[in-house]
């Protein structure tokens, strides 16, 4: 795949000659793009959250923050990210040009739209009225019982600000010291009645807190974009739209959005659920195993893999014969010297030797964690297949090295008119794609819960005195 970041003078290139070069008229050129051109520093204020901007194990992270990191690179300039923790200082800070741009990942009300200038909108959300599995589910804002919190100043405040003019009786409280992962966090746990949550976050938080539930959407289909200075030309807001054309025509923006947010818009309440109880219960007795024979691969995605093949069961047999706890045939077993497929350790580092050879011989240029997704697929339904759904990839004129392209193909091999021109024929591609979808999603679950209870450990230490 080439990488859109090595190919953004192709575009730049003509923009600036444009606003930078005339014949015989005297130099003009407007100030907010020629601005950031010559400073060399695009300043990115967004706010905390697992979708935006936090730091990983292996740096920033975030949707928000890697959008941003990709539109600086385009221009040549260096990013600087300044979080806030509440929407009012961040919109003061962008009112006031100390921010180049504003990405807070938050809905766009109309509100909003009013007092600044937008980038193009890259994607659309809805809030949802969240509640407790389990309590009574209200159905509309006049149905509310008890307490409605939401972080303040956020597209949620302004939505029940909205709500309020048809519904007088409507009461409700905002807060600056919580944020919406929190406030969902307080609701699944019994602490809080009631909050609004957009769908993306309500979809990533659900995997750590299944008994969330939705009453109802209470606004559906907002926008959310970028927010310029009111008070700028329109220069940098013209960059904007040729980086977000350029991406989505790349398909680096179908990348980044499938990273975050592409494998968990399904929810199982009852298949969360069984999985976080499975994670506490049955894991422990395998999770030394496979840390150890797991190599380069992350532990937590094999643990994942071998849920989806077994649910951790080293019994487990299949209608196909597979079995054991990562699901070997017999030949897999033979070539890993396998010799009880039932034997829980030999499985495991069967299992991982095998997956990591699928990973070694996917084609070298695909980066990860891509190459991580199409191993998963060839371990599902083989490399021939896999390989088949990449050519059909490549025939309908998609990139063939894109996960995000080749997963909307796997289903094809179900179908004769695509299959009967395969090499490998017929394959259940539909059953690959989910199988794939599945394992990231407990995958994200595990790594959340190891953060968590390595964030418990600290605090427990440092409360008894101890070193962290």
């Amino acid at each position: 795949m080439k990488s859109s970041w090595f190919i953004k003078f192709k575009y730049l290139v003509p923009l600036l000659t444009s606003l930078m070069l005339t014949s015989c008229q005297p130099l003009h050129v407007p100030n907010s793009l020629n601005d950031l051109v010559e400073g060399k520093v695009l300043k990115l204020g967004t706010v905390y959250g697992r979708t935006t901007y936090y730091i990983g194990p292996d740096g920033p992270m975030g949707f928000e923050y890697e959008l941003a990191k990709g539109f600086a690179d385009y221009l040549g300039l260096k990013l600087q990210v300044y979080p806030f923790y509440s929407y009012p200082a961040l919109l003061a800070q962008i009112t006031s040009g100390h921010m180049d741009i504003g990405a807070s990942g938050d809905a766009i009300t109309p509100a909003v739209s009013s007092q600044f200038k937008l980038g193009p909108a890259y994607q659309q959300v809805s809030h949802k009225l969240v509640f407790r599995q389990g309590e009574e589910r209200p159905r509309t804002l006049t149905d509310l019982t008890d307490t409605l919190l939401v972080v303040e100043g956020s597209s949620h405040a302004q939505t029940l600000l909205h709500e309020a003019a048809d519904i007088p009786d409507l009461t409700w409280q905002s807060t600056a010291d919580k944020d919406a992962e929190e406030l969902l966090q307080m609701v699944a746990e019994g602490a809080l009645p009631y909050t609004l949550a957009d769908s993306n976050a309500l979809a990533i938080q659900r995997r750590r807190y299944p008994q969330l539930s939705i009453g109802f959407t209470v606004r559906p289909l907002l926008p959310v974009a970028w927010l310029l200075n009111p008070s700028q030309d329109d220069s940098l807001r013209a960059a904007l739209i040729e980086y977000f054309g350029l991406i989505q025509q790349n398909g680096r923006f179908r990348v980044l959005e499938d990273k975050y947010f592409g494998h968990i818009r399904k929810f199982n309440y009852v298949d969360t659920r069984s999985f976080i109880q499975a994670a506490k219960t049955e894991l422990p007795h395998y999770k030394d195993w496979f840390k150890q024979y797991a190599g380069d691969i992350d532990w937590r995605l094999l643990a994942a893999m071998s849920y989806q093949e077994s649910h951790w069961q080293p019994d487990a047999v299949s209608v196909t014969g597979v079995k054991g706890l990562m699901m070997l045939t017999r030949n897999t077993a033979r070539d890993m010297n396998v010799t009880s497929r039932i034997d829980a350790e030999q499985s495991i580092r069967g299992g991982a030797q095998y997956f990591s050879s699928l990973v070694s011989r996917i084609p070298d240029r695909i980066p990860l964690p891509d190459r991580l997704w199409m191993a998963l697929a060839a371990y599902n339904l083989g490399l021939g297949h896999l390989e088949d759904a990449r050519v059909l990839t490549e025939r309908q004129g998609a990139d063939p090295d894109l996960w995000v392209e080749v997963k909307q193909r796997l289903p094809l091999l179900r179908q004769k008119k695509y299959y009967r021109t395969t090499k490998y024929g017929y394959a259940r591609g539909d059953e690959a794609k989910q199988y794939v979808e599945n394992i990231r999603r407990y995958f994200d679950t595990l790594v959340w819960l190891e953060e968590r209870h390595s964030a418990d450990v600290k605090h427990d230490r440092t409360e008894f005195g101890l070193s962290p």
